[in-house]
């Protein structure tokens, strides 16, 4: 079968001429201000091993629009004025990102911007040519590590349970486990996050060029999505059953992630093989006769789209930099808490503090009564940009790298109190290798401007408001622990009792600024 002719482009007509140096002008505009954020996107790709495909998809995205190039000729550009709105939408949201240090959403909206741009500019029927460039391009935003805890603790039950139906002993705790041959953990290389994204964004890529039905491309892409998160867990599976079987001469240390890529390397190729048998062939459609007259759009309504994109894309950046200097605050004073009534400053708890970067002040202290013992943390953050902020995926209890503890449950608390959040966000430690046994509970949730919540979502809408209320970005995680025999009692009175106090000095903080 011979492969499809495209058909020649039709030479550019007048509206073309126009609205070409129009959005090329438009496009470098958007750029110019929103620089740090596209900056920011390619440092991602260059830091981050799970994103650096992202480096291909611009290219990809250019040759996806040249190979439909006379497709696209054959339509005329009419400006789209209505579709200028929308970019006040991804303009705003562009804001709230910046307020709050969320990469993802500002890059989100950048995408997005570009994409409004082009729309407007060109109007709906060009745009329908370009629909999936335009769309793929969003697959350069690095945007998945939220799934990472859950997809690590799929990956360890599925691990677990595949041992010991091969009938290897395990015993769990959380993430790591134990057989007989030694210990195991998955950390985040194992969630298959790598695996997933680059399979997401190659299997659309393919479903797009070698079907034409959306039935069959949606199948594909969810197909795409699956297939490695299963794999993934074979993966973990027999990496662990070759270490185990080998004595750990195997598939251990740099071997782990060698075996891993090669198992999926051979199970993505698979997967086109298979998707490659219901291809269909491309079809060929006449291109549609050029638009002229009236049709083609006013050159006046061109000028007047690319400058209303661009003048509401910059008031963003220019409203960040309003709200930046007015929320300047100079350094945070933490008081000590006073011990709540019947409490005494002062005890006996193993030592533990969560792995949280750059808070701009810490409190740290114990409190004892009748024997029962519980632990206080609360890190202040204030002038929070990308590097120190409260609420991000690096910020946890005990990170998989962390030596001495471990989190090996988590669940919800309800205090049910007055001066505590509905919810607090609960989780239990093991301090490793510990003889006797050393486990704590903790409580977790945050405080913003005042407001009491145990989602990291709410803590990120409520720091946006507070900025664009203008009341700065204060805001603290509160966490409490003791040890697990004890806290079931221990935890739900000290939280009681001290919250009024807890509460009283975070806003003394924010108050001082």
């Amino acid at each position: 079968m011979k492969p499809p002719v495209t058909p020649p482009a039709t030479p550019p007509s007048p509206a073309w001429r126009q609205a070409l140096p129009l959005l090329l002008g438009l496009i470098a505009w958007l750029l110019y201000w929103y620089w740090d954020t596209a900056a920011a996107m390619v440092g991602i790709w260059y830091r981050s091993e799970t994103y650096a495909h992202a480096f291909l998809v611009p290219p990809i995205t250019l040759w996806l629009i040249w190979r439909r190039r006379a497709e696209v000729l054959a339509e005329q550009p009419r400006t789209a004025l209505f579709l200028t709105l929308p970019v006040a939408v991804t303009t705003l949201a562009w804001l709230l990102g910046e307020l709050t240090a969320v990469n993802a959403l500002t890059q989100f909206a950048l995408i997005a911007t570009l994409a409004l741009a082009v729309m407007a500019l060109l109007g709906p029927a060009v745009s329908k040519r370009l629909a999936f460039p335009l769309a793929f391009l969003f697959f350069a935003v690095p945007f998945g590590d939220f799934m990472m805890p859950k997809l690590m603790e799929w990956t360890a039950a599925f691990t677990v349970q595949a041992l010991r139906a091969s009938g290897v002993p395990v015993y769990q705790e959380g993430l790591q486990f134990v057989i007989p041959s030694g210990n195991w953990s998955v950390v985040e290389a194992c969630s298959g996050i790598r695996y997933i994204i680059a399979s997401l964004t190659v299997g659309t890529l393919f479903a797009y060029l070698s079907y034409r039905s959306l039935r069959r491309r949606l199948m594909f892409i969810v197909f795409a999505f699956l297939v490695p998160i299963v794999a993934n867990w074979l993966r973990a599976y027999l990496i662990v059953m070759l270490g185990h079987l080998s004595g750990n001469q195997l598939a251990t240390g740099v071997d782990h992630l060698i075996y891993g890529w090669l198992f999926f390397g051979l199970v993505i190729m698979t997967m086109f093989l298979i998707g490659a048998r219901w291809a269909e062939p491309a079809t060929t459609s006449p291109p549609a006769p050029p638009l002229t007259g009236s049709a083609a759009g006013s050159p006046g309504r061109a000028v007047l789209a690319a400058v209303a994109v661009a003048l509401i894309a910059a008031a963003g950046p220019l409203a960040f930099v309003a709200i930046e200097r007015a929320d300047a605050a100079g350094p945070v004073r933490l008081a000590p808490l006073p011990a709540p009534a019947g409490w005494r400053e002062g005890a006996s708890l193993p030592v533990w503090k969560p792995d949280y970067a750059g808070p701009a002040a810490e409190l740290a202290a114990t409190f004892s009564r009748d024997g029962d013992n519980v632990g206080l943390y609360i890190g202040y953050y204030r002038n929070q940009n990308y590097q120190r902020k409260l609420v991000t995926s690096t910020n946890t209890l005990a990170a998989s790298a962390n030596k001495e503890w471990a989190v090996t449950a988590r669940s919800v608390a309800r205090p049910d109190q007055a001066d505590l959040p509905a919810e607090a966000a609960e989780a239990d430690l093991l301090r490793l290798g510990s003889s006797p046994e050393i486990r704590l509970q903790v409580w977790r949730w945050y405080w913003v401007d005042g407001r009491l919540t145990a989602s990291e979502a709410g803590a990120t809408l409520f720091t946006a408001l507070s900025r664009l209320a203008g009341r700065g970005d204060d805001a603290a995680v509160i966490m409490l622990y003791a040890p697990s025999e004890t806290a079931a009692a221990t935890l739900p009175a000290f939280a009681a009792a001290a919250a009024p106090a807890i509460n009283r000095l975070l806003s003394a903080a924010r108050d001082q600024r």
